[in-house]
């Protein structure tokens, strides 16, 4: 059997009419889009296309009262850098992040905290973070960053009441959402959130890699990361990549236009999952409710097996999951998961993501939730038989 591949919050095949745009771009509108020349301004008249896509796919279109506008990035680590240091840089106060947070934006706040306070907020046990504890820590504070979709587990965060929360204490400051997991996966209004600053990556929704966007709000103040040329109004210099933008732009439009009919797909196949494993006798707990979690992602806690165990021998098996968030686990550390010890997931219990895309079908969710069900049930009877060995005689 083919593999099958659960493990798209990581990353996602890029789709075949988004391909086809790129490589059109590529072929016939090569010239830097600075230049003013024919070439040039085919490749300003793609990212523009590709701009108002974005924007729309946003909520907030370019003919309808637009509020803000989109800075074109290397991808999302570098949208929140620009926001977060950028937005530092121009004011004094603290910086205020919630400890469940994209190692992008934790380890900014880290940095910062060097220089002056961080405050790291947690979240309740149900891996929600509370507004009124983040208007708690946000007087006087500089720039206040959130997670729109936790990248672990898939908790949607209440973003658009955190704004309101924390506007009513600290007016000036500026508000950034991390929304590289919720694009395309769940309804996203930028006009009606209230933030200063969205945070977006191409590859997160079959476009592609290498390739992001920070929405900000018209009037909001950055310093960038760096000088050049004047690009994107000094904001990023750099030659712009057209034929990047225009994937992004035409990913976005496809994610939302099919965001309705995906969700009820994908909670389908999330219970078409459960309910096998289940029926298979797998002690298992999913980690968040429905009602509270991105459709896209699926965390399960295992009981009694180790994760590291559990998916390498999926991966063996030809099924591709995730543990977690593939960036965290790329540092060998080893390190406790703020958001697992925040959920109070059971120290024996191992996590496993399951994530899925436009490309995910019954068929995958059955091979895998089988294939899961085969590795989970021998591990645990590993394990079981590991501590009969080692326990000492009564």
């Amino acid at each position: 059997m083919p593999p099958v591949y659960l493990d798209n919050a990581a990353s996602t095949r890029i789709s075949e009419p988004v391909l086809a745009a790129m490589t059109d771009v590529m072929r016939t509108s090569w010239g830097n889009p600075s230049s003013q020349h024919p070439q040039g301004a085919a490749a300003r008249g793609h990212l523009e296309v590709a701009r108002r896509r974005l924007l729309a796919a946003l909520g907030d279109p370019a003919d309808d009262g637009r509020r803000g506008d989109i800075v074109w990035t290397s991808g999302c680590t570098e949208a929140d850098a620009l926001a977060v240091l950028g937005a530092a840089q121009t004011r004094p106060g603290a910086i205020v992040v919630s400890s469940i947070e994209h190692a992008a934006v934790g380890g900014l706040a880290a940095r910062l905290g060097a220089s002056r306070a961080a405050v790291f907020v947690d979240p309740g046990r149900d891996g929600v973070i509370d507004p009124a504890a983040v208007a708690g820590a946000a007087a006087g504070a500089a720039v206040v960053s959130i997670v729109m979709v936790q990248n672990e587990i898939g908790v949607i965060q209440p973003v658009a009441a955190i704004a309101r929360a924390v506007r009513r204490v600290a007016p000036a400051c500026h508000l950034h959402i991390d929304a590289a997991q919720a694009f395309g996966k769940v309804p996203i209004d930028a006009r009606a959130i209230g933030a200063d600053s969205i945070a977006l990556a191409g590859h997160k929704l079959h476009g592609p890699k290498g390739v992001g966007a920070l929405w900000l709000r018209t009037g909001v103040v950055l310093e960038p990361l760096w000088v050049g040329g004047g690009q994107q109004h000094g904001l990023r210099g750099g030659t712009q990549d057209a034929p990047g933008a225009t994937g992004m732009g035409l990913a976005a439009e496809l994610a939302v236009a099919a965001l309705p009919a995906e969700r009820t797909r994908w909670l389908a196949l999330a219970a078409q999952i459960t309910a096998i494993l289940g029926a298979r006798g797998v002690e298992f707990r999913q980690l968040v409710p429905d009602a509270i979690r991105a459709p896209h992602i699926l965390a399960l806690g295992v009981a009694g097996v180790p994760a590291t165990a559990l998916r390498t021998v999926l991966a063996s098996r030809g099924v591709y999951i995730s543990t977690g968030s593939a960036c965290a686990e790329r540092d060998g550390h080893g390190k406790p998961s703020p958001v697992l010890l925040a959920i109070g997931l059971a120290p024996d219990t191992g996590m496993c993501r399951l994530s899925f895309g436009h490309d995910t079908t019954e068929a995958d969710a059955e091979q895998a939730a089988h294939a899961i069900a085969d590795v989970a049930l021998e591990l645990r009877a590993r394990e079981r038989r590991t501590q009969t060995v080692i326990s000492p005689a009564s």
